[in-house]
């Protein structure tokens, strides 16, 4: 693409996918750190190296291909401005202490707000080598293969993921509540530990529906654009349509997101 000026979406599909997949083979190479160089954040929240150095070749990598462009990144850039015409949201490493543990759940987590909306998505599964790309108009796919989200609209049948709040444990009691209220009602839930790739297993079907109470815009902004273009629904607890703040996140195909939105506010 050289040094000219990105217009098109599936431009910028392909800059986050070749930003996502050197980060992936930097990640590949890597052995984790034993738990001494772990550096905590905040409670039960980690951050290494691998972080740090995987957002710095991400974002050098974005900035190049598109002059310009400004990247907010969890570890190293988290309070930037999201000014200017492109604008990339990225999650160098989701599923961190997953990563840690040798449990195969992580990705490379790559959004793009263009003049301002969100339009472009990009999760690169690290462990089994997928990527999911998404961007507006041009629907959500797993390498050549068009994903939808599921057409499952009895509750008892669902599979519903869902995240803890780990990180904010005054919220345990009430999201608790919910987590038994969606047992109750659906046919299983499940908590892999990686809101971009649950966010994936919605848009390909394989979740009929997704929550969780506490999340960052880092966390969800790739995941988003491919379930909205999957033909899912994704807002916050309170029905809101801007989920890039730090809060709470429902998706789904339209009958489960519906169902799934109901029943956690009355739990």
């Amino acid at each position: 693409m050289g040094r000219r000026k990105v217009r098109e979406f599936k431009d910028l599909v392909d800059v986050a996918k070749t930003a996502a997949d050197r980060a992936a083979g930097f990640l590949r190479g890597l052995t984790p750190a034993a738990a001494g160089p772990w550096v905590e954040k905040g409670r039960h929240d980690f951050v290494t190296e691998a972080d740090r150095t995987t957002e710095r070749l991400i974002a050098e990598a974005l900035t190049e291909a598109v002059p310009g462009s400004t990247v907010v990144g969890e570890e190293l850039t988290p309070g930037a401005a999201r000014s200017g015409e492109v604008v990339w949201i990225v999650d160098p490493l989701d599923g961190t202490t997953n990563f840690l543990h040798g449990y195969p759940q992580y990705a490379v987590s790559i959004g793009a707000l263009v003049g301002g909306a969100l339009r472009v998505g990009v999760v690169r599964d690290v462990v089994r080598g997928l990527v999911y790309w998404g961007a507006t108009g041009h629907g959500a796919w797993l390498g050549d293969t068009p994903l939808a989200v599921s057409r499952l609209a009895e509750p008892k049948h669902a599979l519903v993921g869902t995240g803890f709040p780990f990180k904010h444990l005054e919220g345990l009691e009430g999201y608790l509540r919910q987590l038994a209220a969606v047992a109750r009602a659906s046919s299983g839930i499940r908590r892999a530990g990686s809101a971009a790739l649950d966010l994936v297993d919605v848009a390909a079907g394989r979740l009929d529906a997704f929550w969780e109470p506490s999340l960052a815009p880092w966390d969800v902004a790739a995941g988003v654009v491919l379930v909205r273009e999957a033909g899912g629904v994704v807002t916050t607890l309170q029905g809101e349509e801007d989920v890039l703040r730090h809060g709470s996140v429902v998706a789904g195909n339209p009958a489960m997101h519906g169902w799934l939105l109901e029943l956690l506010r009355n739990s």
